[in-house]
């Protein structure tokens, strides 16, 4: 393995797709060391390109999960090898109190501290400071680790899928309000009243 890039805490981003790619480029440009695992999409600059997902937790204070949660359990799995004392693996793909649930126990099983983090607004235009809630038995070392590096994150007591199941109420109440803006805009166009 190479020498870090930084001097600050190491962190590992297991999946570069669009949220991955700039979390992972924010938390470089704030100063960690940033290390990164995806089997399609090559490191960018200032982040260290890592062979697998127990190689790029080697070693990290916290090891970011952004790939989908379709594949959360996997690749916790393919961590977990790499996780070392006092990590903490957390979770920031979109998937159910359920599925949270379940990866904290496998975490648990490893000796691993679990933090159940929901992003709370599209990445795009707000990389690191995209609001985040995070639960579960890392929740409060992953917001003190993310947030002296900028990031917006809010901790809320309870077990992993708390936050999980926040980001759900929330997006239940938005796409009700967007249905009914929609349904409204047709009546109205229906009406020859759309514009008022």
């Amino acid at each position: 393995m190479s020498a870090p890039l930084t001097n600050g805490p190491v962190i590992a981003v297991l999946g570069l797709g669009e949220a991955g790619s700039r979390i992972a480029a924010d938390l470089a440009g704030a100063g960690a060391n940033a290390r990164r695992y995806d089997p399609k999409v090559p490191a960018p600059p200032g982040i260290l390109g890592c062979t697998s997902d127990a190689d790029a937790s080697r070693g990290a204070r916290l090891t970011l999960a952004l790939t989908s949660a379709h594949e959360a359990a996997e690749t916790l799995e393919l961590a977990r090898p790499g996780l070392g004392d006092g990590a903490v693996y957390a979770d920031l793909n979109t998937g159910s109190a359920g599925l949270k649930t379940t990866l904290a126990q496998i975490a648990a099983r490893a000796g691993v501290a679990f933090a159940d983090v929901a992003l709370m607004a599209p990445v795009p235009g707000l990389g690191l400071r995209t609001p985040m809630l995070a639960s579960g038995p890392g929740a409060q070392a992953y917001a003190a680790t993310m947030a002296a590096l900028g990031a917006d994150v809010t901790v809320l007591p309870g077990p992993p899928g708390t936050a999980a199941t926040r980001k759900l109420v929330r997006s239940v109440f938005y796409k009700g309000l967007a249905a009914a803006v929609t349904e409204a805009l047709r009546a109205g166009r229906a009406a020859g009243c759309e514009d008022w």
